[in-house]
């Protein structure tokens, strides 16, 4: 078995502390995480104001109105 010396000990504790902490991986997950989120509301939004859904929303939201009780 191998002793280290007394000094490189912390510098080895250190250098395993820095490889073993993943402190940014939360940020990098939730920007990824908006970024998605972003996407598909923008394509949802090209989706619901296109001429053909918009047009098919305002004929159901037309005919609910117009139902008689």
């Amino acid at each position: 078995m191998r002793i280290l010396r007394p000094t490189l000990v912390p510098v080895a504790r250190r250098v395993w502390l820095r490889l073993c902490d993943d402190a940014g991986m939360t940020t990098a997950e939730y920007a990824v995480g908006t970024v998605a989120a972003v996407a598909f509301g923008a394509v949802l939004f090209k989706i619901v104001t296109s001429p053909g859904v918009a047009a098919a929303l305002t004929g159901v939201i037309t005919k609910a109105l117009d139902v008689s009780f």
